[in-house]
């Protein structure tokens, strides 16, 4: 399918009120990334004063320093996202990349009751998407409580627990849906997320997987959180299924990290509490002309974000070069495409539009991992390239 990126669409609702901050594939003698400020008037590189994404987030006040710094045009927001739009690119032009760069990648799972119970069916299903319908009917007559009212960790959580393990359905995704301690893990490598206009990859071998639209918050080596975008956590439910050991080669392939397409930073336009109300949307059309739409809003998380970013790092775990965070998702979709009682599936070619109002528009194309480019430029060469550019 064709796709055209424009800024009408990439840019929040607001366009440029806020604070936002990009990254930027600069070509030339020394070609390399580009921390940049998206600007009315264009796309401007920061330079010395902010040389990584990392290094933007580490400073006093992140969105004073976009907004005060001069920096150099790189070209206009339109013809930027032109150069990006899932086509053969021109070398000779800048395209955005992924908005961060040296900072750890992790991810928060089940977050949300809904997709805590499609986890649980993942693993009763063994993988199989066929047997998903069978397992999500049952599971609801067993069940039969309104997860979404248990706090976790909390007494009324510890009794389910326990009604629950002497019935024989205790679970693994159970354990960190209601219990004390969240489910934080690696989603992928420092530099290895995709930005907007990229190609994402799935497994060739999976034969079920889907979209996984959420929000991310972006902390500083100190822990406070200082802006926030948008990702896709791409998830392969046959794998974990079949083993919940099996998350890493779920999560972590080649293009299955999308972030972007630029992080809002905290100011008086934006904040953690317009975060908290984020309602993320997703459609998903496919080259079959499948249309999917969902939606998943921050006011139904099960643990607040300040929870999640707390039990990750702290005295116990420290990110010298800052940290993002996938908070989760609500959505799993059921929907079948194709056999009925298999459910939703990818296909290649497909175009997944991850929104929200503050956040803009993250755009990004359905390959496979094996087929879409490799995955070459990571920390040396970033440092390679910033220090022949002289901005180390």
């Amino acid at each position: 399918m064709s796709l055209s990126l424009s800024a009408k669409t990439a840019l929040p609702a607001d366009g440029t009120a806020g604070a936002l901050a990009a990254r930027v594939w600069v070509p030339g003698e020394h070609a390399g990334p580009a921390v940049a400020a998206l600007r009315d008037d264009g796309v401007y590189a920061l330079g010395r004063e902010a040389p990584t994404s990392a290094d933007l987030m580490e400073a006093p006040d992140p969105a004073a320093l976009v907004r005060a710094a001069k920096g150099t045009r790189l070209g206009g927001i339109e013809e930027i996202l032109a150069n990006g739009a899932l086509g053969p690119r021109d070398p000779r032009k800048p395209h955005f990349l992924a908005p961060i760069d040296l900072q750890a990648i992790k991810a928060a799972g089940v977050t949300f009751m809904r997709s805590l119970l499609e986890r649980v069916i993942e693993e009763q299903a063994k993988g199989d998407p066929s047997a998903g319908e069978r397992v999500r009917q049952t599971l609801g007559r067993e069940i039969g409580t309104d997860l979404g009212s248990i706090r976790p960790g909390s007494e009324a959580a510890q009794r389910l627990k326990s009604a629950l393990t002497a019935r024989g359905l205790w679970s693994p995704y159970l354990e960190v849906g209601i219990g004390p301690d969240a489910e934080i893990f690696t989603k992928s490598q420092p530099m290895s997320a995709v930005g907007t206009g990229a190609e994402i990859g799935l497994h060739p071998a999976s034969v079920w997987n889907n979209p996984e639209p959420e929000v991310v918050l972006v902390a500083n080596s100190r822990g406070a959180i200082v802006g926030a975008t948008l990702g896709n956590d791409v998830n392969l439910r046959d794998f974990e299924g079949r083993s919940a050991l099996l998350l890493g080669k779920s999560k972590d392939n080649n293009g299955s990290c999308a972030v972007g397409p630029f992080i809002r930073l905290f100011d008086a336009s934006f904040g953690l509490d317009d975060v908290r109300r984020t309602t993320v949307r997703l459609t998903v059309e496919g080259e079959d002309g499948f249309v999917l739409h969902g939606e998943s809003s921050m006011s139904e998380i099960s643990r607040d974000p300040t929870e999640l970013v707390a039990q990750m790092m702290g005295d116990v775990h420290q990110y010298p070069d800052g940290v993002v965070l996938y908070c989760g998702t609500m959505f799993a979709p059921t929907e079948d495409r194709g056999t009925k009682g298999e459910g939703f599936t990818h296909k290649v070619g497909d175009i997944i539009t991850i929104s929200a109002p503050k956040l803009g528009a993250l755009v990004n194309r359905v390959n496979l991992s094996n087929r879409i480019p490799r995955w070459e430029f990571g920390s040396r060469s970033l440092m390679r390239s910033l220090t022949a550019r002289g901005l180390l």
